[in-house]
């Protein structure tokens, strides 16, 4: 199972440049791309909190403002998100061995199917599971328990690769082991 921002495709230019037209559309100071790459991982809403509080010292957005953001980001999606080196490799090299693979990630399915359609990683997964689609968001294990049932996998059998604290949390709450990259992902298998 894998994350998608930051573990197979860094997104972090086109959510920054959704963040920006929102805040500049408001007469707020925009937010470099080092600071909106701490955000990631939360989903667009948290996204689109973390940058308004950032220039705004705390306030929290208000519904048109986050809605907004989710329009500004649906324009974006795939746009200029790079695919990471290793992440087409590693998952072809999983297809051949017959791995199956899945796709958790907190970002909504709106989002997420553009980037994987953009970069032609939706055929290399035999599952997604993204931040809309069951009752509770990563670091829950809820994402990873589906794809563990979907595929009757025990937990000890099951690898996460991630990027972030979330995922490091979320492979934990799930009790399977993480891998800190696609690469140590598909070694760790092929081993």
């Amino acid at each position: 199972m894998f994350d998608l921002d930051g573990t197979l495709v860094d997104t972090a230019c086109e959510i920054t440049l959704a963040l920006n037209a929102v805040l500049v559309e408001r007469g707020l100071p925009a937010v470099d791309e080092g600071a909106a790459r701490g955000w990631i991982g939360r989903g667009a809403r948290e996204i689109m909190t973390c940058a308004y509080r950032h220039a705004c010292g705390g306030a929290e957005p208000d519904e048109p403002m986050l809605q907004a953001f989710e329009w500004h980001y649906a324009a974006q999606s795939g746009r200029c998100s790079r695919l990471r080196p290793e992440a087409l490799d590693g998952l072809r090299a999983l297809r051949s061995l017959r791995v199956a693979t899945a796709l958790v990630t907190n970002k909504e399915t709106r989002f997420a199917a553009a980037v994987l359609h953009a970069h032609d990683l939706w055929g290399l997964l035999d599952a997604v599971v993204c931040g809309d689609m069951l009752q509770h968001r990563k670091p829950d294990p809820l994402g990873v328990e589906h794809c563990l049932a979907r595929f009757r996998t025990a937990p000890q059998r099951a690898l996460f690769a991630g990027d972030s604290d979330i995922d490091v949390t979320t492979a934990r709450n799930a009790g399977v082991a993480l891998c800190p990259s696609l690469p140590a992902a598909a070694q760790r298998l092929s081993a």
